[in-house]
């Protein structure tokens, strides 16, 4: 069925195709999951968290790196790194007395490099 559609871009009928509605219904992933995924969008809307994600994807480091890099305190950048640390963003490896930062997974590092790409296009 063809359906025109209006300058504002809505429906000029009103007309549900059951058959693609029931077929993504039963791919919708649980609530939990999509409130999960949200909040992951919303801590990364956030500059300097994104600015360290960035850092971080190039190079394990630790946090007076970051802070030097960003011109900003250690306690500003423990702050963040805590947020993105407990978002399962960035992890942590202890050695010696020092703590060195990377991203969590390669799926943190495609999601970044892929939002990157996008705004670069």
């Amino acid at each position: 069925m063809a359906v025109t559609v209006a300058s504002d871009g809505t429906c000029e009928i009103q007309y549900i195709d059951r058959e693609k509605v029931s077929k993504v219904l039963s791919l919708m992933k649980p609530e939990r999951t999509f409130q999960e995924l949200a909040e992951t969008f919303k801590i990364l809307g956030d500059s300097t968290r994104i600015k360290i994600l960035f850092a971080l994807s190039k190079e394990e480091l630790c946090v007076c790196d970051l802070a030097h890099l960003l011109g900003v305190s250690t306690s500003a950048v423990s702050h963040q790194l805590r947020l993105l640390r407990n978002m399962k963003l960035v992890k942590f490896r202890k050695e010696g007395k020092m703590a060195y930062y990377s991203l969590d997974d390669q799926h943190i590092e495609t999601l970044f490099t892929e939002g990157l790409r996008h705004v670069e296009e």
